[in-house]
């Protein structure tokens, strides 16, 4: 077959073979893009508002352009102490903060955060969580307390300082009367110390420390409180202690919002919660040990060990506690059982594999031979 010599002929042949060919493409469906609101419970300057953008954006990147996160600060709609509720109405479609905000709801959930779980790093209660029967029982109480959410725990927090002090602490005693801000089941324990405790949000401790309205707090790592400005108004900071010794992140889904998404999105927000955990962990012992030199050597804050006689009374103190607790809220005890039968196997694992670590920093860091 000859190409015909007549150019308006050919014109029309070439429209005609691109109409067929359009018509037997297939048609190429444009995925729309799924957006959700979310807010955080940390100011935006504190470094745990950028790991909330931290896992959004792992989100973003892997769902292109079906799913997009976005990450409001603590504040932007709802104060921090108020998400769980609106992630469950709807007024969010997610939230980043920590269980123990949600203490007020149901004693029990504080204890995804607050207190030893017998002896238990925030890794292993991070490995109760997901294989010793947490996630089952975290969700049990969501639904009893008739909060339709989705709840990804993460992010394996580093053990929190007793706090931060106008002037040093040597025993329990000084404890007496003491203004001091805490969060979760924490207020409970340093009540029963015989603290006067404010369960102040995060962004609102330096201001009342300055102001004279408490007079000791704790936040959470040293990279929080320098951000925060917990330098600018007090200089001592007591390190180690019982009261927040394993916590760990939580991300939340309104559960209609969540449900309605495709399963291969699912999937990515699960991969990425998990990723988060990992980055979490690495980013914050880099960052935490750096804003800890700083904070000795530019900002001139004193740091002391806790006395073992406060540690000591404070696990006296959580006994007594949870013993109460136990009685007044069945869910704590079916809580606290769980943790108690996992950390005694895993504890003894743990205790008996892992080397003293401590050891060979002094030996190589200390100056002194051990």
């Amino acid at each position: 077959m000859t190409e015909s010599k007549n150019p308006r002929r050919r014109s029309l042949l070439k429209g005609a073979a691109v109409a067929a060919g359009a018509m037997s493409a297939p048609m190429v469906a444009v995925a729309q893009t799924t957006a959700f609101r979310f807010q955080s419970t940390w100011p935006a300057k504190d470094i745990f508002h950028e790991f909330a953008l931290d896992f959004a954006k792992k989100v973003n990147d892997m769902a292109g352009s079906r799913l997009k996160i976005e990450v409001l600060p603590s504040g932007a709609v709802v104060p921090a102490f108020q998400l769980l509720e609106a992630v469950n109405k709807g007024t969010l479609d997610g939230g980043h903060g920590v269980v123990a905000y949600h203490y007020g709801k149901n004693s029990a959930l504080a204890l995804w955060g607050s207190g030893p779980a017998y002896g238990m790093n925030p890794n292993m209660v991070l490995a109760w969580h997901y294989s010793g029967g947490g996630k089952a029982l975290l969700e049990e109480i969501y639904k009893s307390i008739n909060m339709d959410v989705v709840s990804y725990l993460y992010g394996p927090m580093q053990t929190q300082p007793l706090g931060w002090f106008k002037k040093p602490i040597s025993n329990v005693a000084q404890l007496k009367g003491l203004k001091y801000r805490t969060v979760g089941l924490a207020v409970d324990l340093f009540t029963d110390l015989g603290a006067a405790v404010n369960p102040l949000p995060g962004g609102e401790i330096v201001p009342a420390l300055d102001r004279g309205l408490i007079e000791a707090a704790e936040f959470n790592n040293a990279s929080s409180d320098r951000a925060l400005g917990f330098p600018d108004v007090a200089k001592n900071c007591m390190l180690q202690s019982f009261h927040q010794s394993g916590e760990q992140f939580e991300i939340l889904f309104n559960k209609a919002k969540y449900n309605a998404l495709a399963p291969d999105l699912k999937s990515i927000i699960d991969y990425a919660v998990q990723a988060s955990s990992a980055d979490f962990s690495w980013k914050a012992i880099d960052r935490n040990s750096k804003d800890y030199i700083e904070l000795k050597t530019k900002d001139k804050v004193a740091f002391y060990k806790t006395p073992d006689s406060i540690l000591r009374a404070q696990l006296d103190a959580w006994d007594r506690v949870v013993a109460k607790k136990s009685v007044d809220n069945p869910f704590f005890k079916r809580v606290l059982d769980s943790q108690k039968e996992f950390a005694h196997r895993a504890g003894q694992w743990q205790n008996d594999y892992e080397v003293d670590f401590k050891m060979a920093w002094n030996r190589y860091f200390s100056g002194k031979k051990v």
